[in-house]
């Protein structure tokens, strides 16, 4: 219930109601102030200077620009994790990304280098959705099911160290967005376990729904959804049963946004756009774009378009609003009107890499990320077998 403040305005009890109201928009009002001091700017300069070719800076593609500038190579995580891996001269890695980022480095890299998260808050929604301990009970309720031998468990790259080892111990693999479908079908072709009948997703529902129908010819009733919140999953033996893809209840907050009216409001303001979304996008926002991708993919098909053509893309506003600055021939606006930006990615900002790039600087190493060997062995089986892939 909302209650009045003195000014009139509602005050709202948070996740119990909203304003429809309220004014929504890709920019904030007026110009915002610098995002840190200036001299910000030469102290990681400096700091950067002096570690020379002992650092290496990883940026994802979701920072912001004021962190991006420092990155010595931007890509997805799977991506900067395998250039950490291929620059062993480099003693420290300093991951602008999250927390399950910079765990797929440290498990890549060798024993010499060190991965650096300039904020251990920067976790991710999506890899947090899915823990540990929920992910063995379901595998005890697929065993007490009579099921486990069937299921084969392949989790997105957006996953824990803890899941993906998960999935090496259990026969199964990792996948990004751009290699699911090879994956799932690795998975049900799959004759050394015997198994290879069902496919437990993690923990992205969206991405294996999607992949499942949309690439792979399955049908909407060939996927469930595993609720960790509830006794068996919320499911029902027969569900299970006839079931293929076992999806976790998991989503990204970013690409969860986007909406099917998102993708109709903007066809009706922008004549001619072309819809380009992640494949983690909701199934009916997918349906409706005219395009689906992988971040590297959307990237790719901006770079090839034609000038003067116009595209709405439905991925995190940072990269977005990139885009548009390298493609100004081009008319690249964000999909919806909604601002989404990554709230975690965005925690790595100039203050904290300055304070990781001058500590390193001084000797000290701070916030660095470490995999246990038993978990990074077995999260290094799940990651060979995708890199294995034909």
């Amino acid at each position: 219930m909302a209650m009045a403040t003195q000014t009139g305005l509602p005050l709202f009890v948070l996740g119990r109601d909203a304003d429809p109201h309220s004014e929504k928009g890709v920019d904030c009002p007026g110009e915002l102030p610098p995002a840190s001091d200036p001299d910000l700017v030469e102290r990681a300069r400096k700091a950067k200077e002096a570690l020379g070719d002992r650092l290496f800076v990883l940026g994802h593609h979701y920072q912001r620009d004021e962190v991006i500038q420092f990155a010595d190579v931007t890509g997805d995580s799977f991506k900067l994790a395998r250039q950490a891996a291929a620059r062993p001269e480099a003693e420290f890695i300093v991951f602008c990304g999250v927390h399950f980022m910079a765990e797929s480095a440290d498990i890549l890299t060798a024993e010499t280098q060190k991965v650096i998260l300039p904020d251990l808050a920067a976790g991710c929604s999506m890899a947090d959705m899915a823990t540990f301990d929920q992910v063995e009970e379901c595998w005890e309720s697929l065993e007490d099911a009579g099921l486990a031998d069937q299921v084969i468990p392949v989790t997105y790259m957006n996953s824990s160290a803890d899941i993906k080892a998960f999935c090496g111990r259990n026969g199964g693999a990792v996948c990004t967005s751009s290699n699911a479908k090879r994956a799932l079908d690795w998975a049900f072709e799959r004759g050394e376990f015997k198994r290879g009948e069902k496919v437990l997703f993690l923990p992205d529902q969206h991405l294996g729904r999607n992949t499942a129908v949309l690439e792979m010819g399955m049908s909407l009733d060939d996927c469930v959804v595993w609720n960790p919140h509830r006794p068996n999953g919320g499911l029902t033996q027969e569900q299970l049963d006839r079931a293929r893809m076992i999806l976790w209840k998991g989503h990204c907050s970013v690409h969860g946004r986007f909406t099917a009216e998102s993708v109709d409001d903007v066809r009706r303001r922008i004549p001619g756009v072309n819809v380009l979304v992640h494949p983690e996008c909701k199934h009916e926002v997918v349906l409706k774009a005219d395009h689906v991708g992988s971040t590297e993919h959307i990237i790719k098909m901006l770079e090839a378009a034609p000038a003067g053509s116009s595209w709405a893309i439905g991925t995190e506003l940072n990269l977005v609003k990139r885009l548009a600055v390298m493609f100004p021939d081009k008319n690249v606006s964000f999909l919806d009107k909604t601002v989404c930006y990554c709230s975690t990615m965005n925690r790595i900002d100039l203050p904290h890499l300055v304070w990781a790039l001058e500590s390193l600087a001084l000797g000290e190493v701070v916030n660095q990320i470490t995999v246990d060997d038993d978990t990074a062995h077995w999260a290094r089986v799940a990651l060979d077998r995708m890199l294995a892939l034909p």
